[in-house]
Parts: structure tokens; sequence; C-alpha cells
């Protein structure tokens, strides 16, 4: 992929993100075998939606929200550290969330993420890396040889929060690579 064609599905991104991203896009879809252009659209969309379209490298919103209850069960954080929600929240370009996350995440590339989880944000190529070995972990090439958008993104947002714009987005995506 070029930078002419990301702009083309990326309206919003701007030029400089464009450029920063265009070779970490490319190396995490070779990587984890994002590989057809079916996929790399579905995972173009995905990250395009969780990113605002390359503008964000994480959750805009505090994390708060994941300190107590099941959703911070579910992801790891210990409900007696109020810190945990701030401290993993969304990161990279589908948002890695959740004190287990960035443990798996950060065994797997050999970098302690518990002590630096900013580090998935701050560098570009593991803000793009970890939306590919999300998409690896969760198997979502077989789910985008399928065309399934709807369960590709319930497994990415636990809902189907923001379908239209990936909707939107993959359309134009297919538009571009297909």
């Amino acid at each position: 992929m070029n930078a002419e064609q990301l702009k083309r599905i990326y309206l919003h991104a701007p030029q400089t993100a464009i450029e920063e991203f265009l070779e970490p896009i490319n190396v995490t879809m070779e990587k984890y075998r994002i590989n057809t252009s079916l996929r790399q659209a579905h995972f173009l969309a995905q990250v395009g939606h969780e990113s605002g379209e390359l503008r964000y490298r994480e959750e805009i919103a505090s994390g708060e929200a994941y300190d107590t209850g099941r959703l911070a069960e579910r992801l790891g954080n210990t409900p007696a550290d109020d810190d945990d929600g701030r401290l993993y929240k969304g990161r990279g370009l589908i948002e890695l969330t959740g004190h287990d996350n960035y443990e798996l995440y950060g065994k797997y590339i050999g970098i302690d993420l518990l002590k630096t989880p900013q580090l998935v944000a701050t560098r570009t190529d593991l803000c793009a890396d970890v939306a590919g070995w999300f998409w690896f972990r969760k198997s979502l090439n077989a789910l985008a040889d399928q065309d399934g958008i709807q369960r590709i993104t319930k497994k990415i947002n636990g809902g189907l929060n923001g379908l239209e714009d990936r909707q939107r987005l993959l359309k134009l995506a297919k538009e571009v690579l297909l």
C-alpha cells in the first residue's frame, strides 16, 4: 500500500500521520499475514475507526471506567488499585486495553509494558504492531476472509459501537484496494 491509497481511505488523517504510519502499517500487515486485499480493507477500516483515522494514539477518555466492576475484572485491572484503568487505558491503533493485555503484549515483544504502558502510544512501531498482534490473536483474518464486519467489530469493541463509521471506512478501503 502506498501513501496515496492510505490517504484515499483516511480522508481526515493529517498528511504527517499518513507519512509516519505508512511503513509501520505495511510492516504490521505483512508480519501478521493481513495479506489479501479483503483482509487489509477490514484491518484498515477497524484501525481507522479506533484511531480516528490516525489522529489518536490513545483513548481520549481517562480510563477510569476500567477501574471497577466486571469490565475491570475481564481486563485484569485490580479494583483495589484505582490507577489500573488510567495506566492501562486504550493505546495503539486498535487501543490495547487492560492490565492483562499489556502484560501479554509486553511479554510478546520483550518489554515490560506494565512499567511503561505509554510506549504503546509513543512508539509508532508499537502503535501499529499492537493492532496487528491483537488482530492475529483474535483470529480476525478468518472473519475478514468472510467479509464479516459485524463479527470483527464485536471482537475488537465488544459491541457494535461505531459500526456505521467502520462500514464507511471499509467501503473506502475496498474501493481503493479491491
